[in-house]
């Protein structure tokens, strides 16, 4: 069997983000129809027609504070965890369709870099619904709650998660860095790129009843 899910509205939310209302991102849902819905994920940082949008603005102002942003998307179908990421700033998210997030700490990964899995928790988050997922909370590709697939828009400050400049390895941490503001934990089952580290422990976490 698959994770144990809770809703967003149940208070073990409160320590990995919360929920944002008061915005219209009517504009947003209907762009993201014409966004591909592939068989495995596909993750955009930046597109163009969703950050043209007025809400884009809204967004950029009231929630991220005047920082500029960029506005892009993960999309398709999954059912597993694979990896943690973080970033040194909160991330929006706003789920198109029904889907769960499967999320840890920052502060329980070990002084060597490792994570154990099964400190993380599962929330469905609602289609229509947009939360902040706070820096300091692990986090990876969406699951899927229909056979359909997810859709969820990811905004983020501008330049995160793309191509990185050569870097000098000051620290552990630094070893993380995967793209620009993104540090990552894979899992040995996670099929990532040979230059991910390895450092999650325990089970590839997944949702539903497949294995």
């Amino acid at each position: 069997m698959g994770m144990q899910i809770k809703d967003i509205s149940d208070k073990a939310f409160s320590a990995y983000g919360k929920v944002i209302t008061g915005l219209d991102v009517t504009g947003i849902l209907k762009e993201m129809e014409h966004t591909p819905l592939p068989d495995d994920v596909i993750y955009v940082p930046s597109v163009p027609e969703l950050e043209a949008l007025p809400e884009a603005l809204v967004i950029q102002n009231n929630v991220y504070g005047e920082l500029p942003i960029q506005i892009g998307y993960c999309n398709g179908h999954n059912t597993k965890l694979n990896a943690v990421e973080y970033h040194r700033n909160s991330e929006i998210n706003i789920a198109v369709t029904d889907l769960v997030l499967i999320i840890g700490k920052q502060q329980d990964i070990g002084a060597d870099y490792t994570y154990d899995t099964s400190l993380m928790e599962a929330f469905l988050v609602p289609a229509g619904t947009v939360i902040e997922v706070y820096g300091t909370t692990l986090h990876y590709a969406p699951c899927h709650v229909e056979d359909g697939g997810f859709r969820c828009v990811v905004v983020l400050p501008k330049g995160t998660n793309t191509d990185m400049e050569p870097l000098e390895i000051k620290n552990k941490e630094d070893a993380l860095l995967f793209a620009r503001n993104k540090w990552l934990i894979g899992h040995e089952e996670g099929g990532l790129p040979a230059n991910a580290f390895i450092g999650l422990k325990g089970e590839n976490l997944h949702v539903g009843n497949e294995q």
